[in-house]
C-alpha cells in the first residue's frame, strides 16, 4: 500500500494539541519528529484529507506543511528510520528487532510497529505503561480498547492476564497486533477489527483505552456494561484542557476516578466501576 506522509513543522509546545486534532481526521499513524510531527495517510484516503480541514485547524495551532508521496516498499525503512528504543522507568523497555537489548528491566516488549500507531514514545502511552505497573492482571481478563501495534495487550499478557481481546478500527492495527503477539511468543490474546460493537464479550477485571476524547466519551456507557462490578479502566488520550468534560461524563456514567497522572498535556485516568 502506497502513503502519503505530511510533515508538520510546529512548535513543540503545540504538539500534543496539533495531534488531539489530526487524530479525528484520516490519518492511520504519526511518528514526533524532531520539528513536529509527521503523519501517514494511505494513498486511497488522502481524498478525505481536506485542505479546509487543515486551514481550520492552524486556526488554532500554527504549522508548515511539507507532503511527500511514499512508495509501499519504502515503508518499513521509514519506521527504522525513526523509531527508537524507549524505557518506562525500569519496569518497561519497548524496543523493534533491529534494537539492542535492554540491560535491566522487568518486561521487554519487541514491537515493529509498521503502520499502525503506539510505541511507547507518545506521552499517552509511556503514561499508561506506567499505571499498568499498579495494577495486577494474574488471571484477569482484559481489553485493549484501540490497540495500535498491540503494546498494552502484550505487556498485560506479560503481566500474567488470563486472556486479552484487543480491538481497533484499522486493519494495519489488527494484524500488527497478531504479528507483535508472535514476535513475543504471547498467544492468549485475541486480535479483533472493528469498533467496540465487534467485541462480543464482557465481564472484563480490566479495560485499557488509550484512545481519544471523542472515542471515549461514545463509549463510556457501553464499556461500564462490559466491566465486571468494581472493574477498573485506564483512560488516555486527553488532554488536560477536556478533563472537565471527561471527569462529569464519567460521573454520569457511574464511575469513579481512583487516580490521575499527566504528563505534558496529556492525563492519564484510573478510574472504577460503581
Amino acid at each position: 500500500m502506497n502513503y502519503y506522509k505530511y510533515s508538520f513543522s510546529v512548535d513543540a509546545s503545540q504538539r500534543e494539541i496539533l495531534l488531539a486534532f489530526l487524530g479525528e481526521l484520516a490519518f492511520e499513524s504519526f511518528v514526533e519528529t524532531d520539528l513536529g510531527l509527521d503523519a501517514f495517510v494511505p494513498e486511497k484516503e488522502d481524498v478525505n484529507i481536506e485542505s479546509t480541514q487543515l486551514q481550520h485547524i492552524e486556526q488554532f495551532v500554527p504549522f508548515q506543511l511539507e507532503k511527500v508521496f511514499i512508495p509501499y516498499q519504502n515503508w518499513n525503512a521509514v519506521w527504522e528510520s525513526n523509531f527508537q528504543a524507549i524505557q518506562v522507568d525500569n519496569f518497561c523497555g519497548i524496543r523493534a528487532d533491529f534494537h539492542p537489548p535492554f540491560e535491566q528491566v522487568e518486561h521487554e516488549l519487541l514491537i515493529n510497529p509498521k503502520m499502525a500507531f503506539g510505541t511507547g514514545h507518545h506521552e499517552t502511552t509511556f503514561m499508561m505503561i506506567q499505571m499498568m505497573q499498579e495494577l495486577d492482571f494474574k488471571n484477569k481478563k482484559v481489553l485493549d480498547y484501540g490497540c495500535g501495534t498491540g503494546i498494552l495487550a502484550i505487556l498485560a499478557s506479560m503481566l500474567q492476564a488470563k486472556h486479552i481481546d484487543a480491538v481497533d478500527i484499522e486493519e494495519p492495527s489488527y494484524h500488527n497486533t497478531i504479528e507483535n503477539a508472535e514476535l513475543n511468543q504471547v498467544s492468549n490474546i485475541t486480535s479483533l477489527l472493528g469498533t467496540i460493537e465487534a467485541i462480543e464479550d464482557s465481564d472484563y477485571d480490566i479495560i485499557l483505552a488509550n484512545i481519544n476524547r471523542h472515542v471515549i466519551l461514545d463509549s463510556l456507557e457501553i464499556l461500564h456494561q462490559k466491566l465486571i462490578p468494581n472493574g477498573v479502566i485506564l483512560f488516555s488520550g486527553i488532554l488536560k484542557k477536556d478533563e472537565s468534560i471527561l471527569l462529569d461524563a464519567l460521573k454520569e456514567n457511574s464511575f469513579k476516578l481512583l487516580y490521575q497522572i499527566q504528563k505534558g498535556n496529556w492525563l492519564c485516568l484510573k478510574v472504577r466501576a460503581k
